[in-house]
């Protein structure tokens, strides 16, 4: 009897010691897990910390260090980006030797260039394609433009210029970073880029800022070109994507030649479709930025809103021309509206086959200055002295009180313009 209760009292013991050991160990494994959530806490902590950090000292010095009006730059530097050798980045960095402002991811340059055989200087506005966090210089990528098919227009002005004639050590009047089409910095969204041929240079900028800042934002970015001939900068993509399990890189050929591997050197044939993004994405919850030729602007533009991507989610970029055009009111729909040019003298009517202000002034010979064509420079901004405009696009900065952006602007009703 005696013995059996030593023996049970033995038990008892020894569960209870067993019991407080596993105890002791599930404690220590709790405080330890806890450790480490609380070293990657602070470790996200500290990263956001550094992240708003650089955020305000960026601001800080685009107030401080931007400049009006024109400012000399010299070409540092000339680099050749695809085959077939007509997109091209030119490095560009102060002449005074000063700093520079930084600028969003997607801003662009204008610039004022003196071309030979032209009457004046022609203004001209080409997206920063390198990262905001490069403090040392600017980047702009040029497409060497010819004339547009089936036409007898002239090849483009100062695309052509530059690859012609600005080299290394040359200087260029160049304005300050300027423009609407930017990353929101501040959010956590995923997001996705679609490229359009030289339409990547904006979106570029957008996914180096993302990598140089250790962004952890899911990112997806199209390009859709002719074949590898064409592609530009399909290297410094993929150093980006293949370094950050966070960012994903889809290519597509619309025409591969014989040379081009699909898998190796692009995943899909044919163009950035409503079934490629469902197929890619699985879902539409994200912020999209789209920049390209204005028939894949507009049909991209369109699949998204079939898909159900709320406008406030869908960014683009005007490439060319009025790239995605708001309709016409019915105010105006279908009617002649009488639009009066008072210092040329000239009373003509409008009506929507005529397209914008600026084109009706130029197919009428009425000399307006323009630069970007897109609403983006400002400078066919025009007095407007009676009546009131609408814009087929969303212009990137206000023009001032009582003037109008003629080259995205169409009549309300009769007007009259101090030109």
């Amino acid at each position: 009897m005696i013995l059996a209760l030593q023996i049970c009292g033995a038990l008892i013991v020894a569960a209870a010691l067993l019991q407080a050991g596993a105890g002791a160990t599930a404690e220590i494994t709790r405080v330890l897990r806890n450790r480490r959530m609380d070293r990657h806490r602070l470790a996200q902590f500290k990263t956001q910390t550094d992240i708003l950090i650089r955020r305000a000292e960026a601001d800080r010095q685009r107030s401080e260090l931007t400049w009006a009006g024109k400012r000399k730059f010299r070409v540092a530097e000339r680099r050749v980006e695809n085959r077939c050798g007509d997109i091209c980045s030119f490095i560009l960095k102060p002449h005074d030797g000063g700093f520079l402002p930084p600028f969003l991811p997607g801003q662009f340059l204008t610039f004022e260039l003196k071309i030979p055989d032209q009457p004046g200087p022609v203004v001209r506005c080409y997206s920063l394609s390198g990262s905001p966090e490069d403090h040392d210089s600017y980047r702009i990528t040029i497409k060497r433009l010819g004339p547009p098919p089936g036409t007898d227009a002239p090849p483009g002005l100062s695309s052509n210029f530059f690859h012609d004639a600005v080299k290394p050590g040359d200087v260029l009047d160049v304005m300050a970073p300027n423009g609407g089409f930017c990353l929101d910095t501040h959010s956590d969204r995923p997001i996705v880029l679609i490229a359009g041929g030289v339409g990547l240079t904006p979106l570029l900028s957008m996914l180096k800022w993302l990598a140089d800042t250790g962004s952890h934002r899911e990112t997806w970015i199209f390009q859709a070109v002719r074949n590898s001939d064409d592609i530009a900068m399909r290297d410094e993509i993929r150093a980006i994507t293949d370094n950050n399990s966070h960012f994903h890189s889809v290519v597509l050929y619309s025409q591969p030649t014989g040379t081009c591997v699909q898998g190796e050197d692009y995943d899909h044939t044919g163009f950035v479709t409503l079934d490629v993004l469902k197929d890619t994405l699985g879902t539409s919850n994200y912020d999209f930025y789209v920049c390209g030729p204005p028939p894949m602007m507009q049909t991209v533009t369109a699949y998204l809103r079939d898909w159900g991507v709320p406008d406030r989610d869908v960014h683009f970029e005007a490439f060319g021309p009025a790239s995605v055009k708001k309709p016409h009111s019915a105010e105006t729909s279908g009617k002649a509206i009488k639009v009066e040019f008072t210092r040329s003298g000239k009373k003509l009517i409008w009506t929507e086959t005529e397209g914008t202000l600026l084109e009706l002034a130029d197919a009428h010979g009425v000399r307006i200055s323009s630069g970007c064509r897109v609403g983006n420079c400002g400078t066919c901004s025009t007095a407007l002295t009676r009546g009131s405009v609408s814009y087929v696009t969303t212009p990137a900065s206000k023009p001032p009180a009582g003037s109008a952006l003629l080259c995205i602007a169409c009549p309300q009703g009769d007007i009259a313009l101090d030109a």
